[in-house]
């Protein structure tokens, strides 16, 4: 029997529960870890900032120029008025 099937075979309440405390476990999780790197000493400094920033991918954005076809704007494109 699968993880997934056994968690749908518990009671309404009892998978909240479940669903409850994985929410808890991850805050908690959250919420100490920033406390255990400055424990623990493993904070980033300027150094590993600068390192990573250098690796970072950067998105530029660039305007597209307008194009000034000379057309009626029809928006067909093909410039072909169908022999009329």
């Amino acid at each position: 029997m699968s993880l997934l099937q056994s968690f749908r075979n518990l009671s309404p309440s009892a998978r909240m529960g479940v669903g409850l405390g994985l929410l808890a476990w991850g805050a908690i999780g959250l919420h100490m870890s920033d406390r255990a790197e400055e424990r623990y000493g493993l904070k980033a400094t300027e150094e590993d900032k600068a390192a990573l920033a250098k690796v970072v991918p950067r998105i530029t954005v660039v305007d597209r120029e307008e194009k000034d076809d000379g057309g009626s704007g029809s928006g067909s494109g093909s410039g072909d008025d169908g022999g009329n």
